[in-house]
């Protein structure tokens, strides 16, 4: 029958509830902080009963963990849909800083505040599964550029250090752009990045 699903009954208000409550815990999160934001402001805010949460997730920390993840997903979804637009190796590049300026452009109720991700790190103890998470994010973004890199500098040798290079770059505009409220400084960096590759 058309505009049925497989998915057994209360799948989906269950699927429902936790997309509600994951895109809440975002948004609190990221204008409040991780300690900022207790369950009942997310469970108000997702419109579901206490007990959905539970339902979903087996803890806080568990809602945590699916928030970084959603996060990751997010910006590489910003990530790909500029890498579709570009025409050479040298946008491919500039594709990972343009992702990050769409990132301080979207509509943040509270204003943008830097990246999501490291905001939430700062907030969690070493060793804790989250840190692990961003780190891997961090380094995913480092490794395409490597990859982009690759593709314009005939020297392999300088690939591996102008990554990171590049990384350090867009971390640091990422930051003072988060301060300043604004893409400014990602912009700036995007121009510093293509001088780099161009010289």
């Amino acid at each position: 029958m058309p505009g049925t699903t497989n998915l057994p009954t209360g799948a989906q208000p269950r699927k429902r509830a936790r997309d509600a409550l994951l895109q809440a815990a975002a948004r609190l999160f990221y204008a409040d902080g991780l300690a900022g934001t207790g369950i009942d402001a997310i469970t108000a805010e997702a419109g579901v009963a206490k007990k959905s949460l539970y339902n979903n997730f087996a803890s806080k920390a568990d809602l945590v963990g699916a928030y970084l993840e959603a996060r990751h997903e997010e910006w590489l979804g910003l990530y790909r849909a500029r890498l579709d637009a570009a025409a050479d190796p040298k946008e491919r590049l500039l594709a990972v800083f343009d992702a990050y300026a769409d990132h301080a452009d979207m509509a943040y109720e509270h204003g943008f505040r830097g990246c999501g991700l490291l905001n939430a790190a700062a907030e969690l103890p070493a060793g804790d599964p989250g840190r692990a998470a961003v780190r891997r994010h961090k380094e995913q973004v480092e490794a395409l550029l490597s990859e982009h890199l690759a593709e314009l500098l005939p020297d392999a040798g300088r690939v591996a250090p102008m990554a990171r290079h590049l990384a350090f770059l867009l971390e640091g505009a990422m930051a003072r752009a988060g301060l300043e409220g604004s893409d400014n400084c990602i912009q700036e960096a995007r121009r510093l990045a293509a001088d780099m590759v161009s010289a």
